[in-house]
């Protein structure tokens, strides 16, 4: 009777696939990260009728809450990161499921880091009119796009980490099917 992996054949796409999922998970949180540091450092001063303007990410409560939602998902996927290779080794259903979990904590801290950020993005390039707020993008153009290129980063993340999320939830139903079977 051989190995679990060698009884198993969807354990040994998952093996071959840590090639894959190692990859993507340090691209998302580095995509996750990048999206941070965009956001933290950039400031743009604007005077507008002798009178002089700051736009930063730490004057929008949206996106602070952008910032600190990325800092979560960048943290919970290097704890999966890590746990990653243990498991591609030695398969065991409660440890997959720790990672199914970090890569979830992950997938919603940065979707609903990015629908903030989006929702103030949006109100700031198109203002509205009902409730009397103005444009802002037009004073503050490079912040503005800076603050898209932040947010299409933190999408991007946010794409890779669901994909993790649905790839560690099946590893983790079929592990569990399986030996429950047995």
């Amino acid at each position: 009777m051989g190995s679990l992996q060698e009884q198993i054949p969807f354990l040994k796409i998952g093996k071959k696939f840590i090639y894959v999922e190692t990859p993507m998970r340090i691209i998302g949180i580095i995509s996750s990260l990048i999206s941070v540091v965009l956001m933290v450092t950039y400031k743009q001063v604007s005077v507008f009728l002798g009178v002089e303007f700051v736009a930063k990410y730490s004057y929008s409560p949206a996106f602070k809450y952008f910032v600190v939602a990325n800092g979560v998902a960048c943290f919970f996927s290097v704890v999966s990161l890590f746990l990653v290779k243990p498991c591609s080794k030695n398969p065991d259903r409660n440890k997959y499921f720790i990672i199914f979990m970090t890569d979830l904590v992950a997938t919603v801290f940065c979707a609903t880091g990015c629908a903030a950020a989006t929702s103030f993005g949006y109100t700031a390039f198109h203002g509205n009119e009902h409730t009397g707020w103005m444009k802002i993008c037009d004073q503050f153009k490079k912040f503005c796009h800076r603050s898209i290129e932040s947010i299409v980063l933190a999408y991007f993340a946010s794409l890779l980490f669901l994909f993790l999320t649905i790839w560690s939830a099946w590893k983790s139903s079929k592990l569990h099917g399986v030996i429950d079977c047995k």
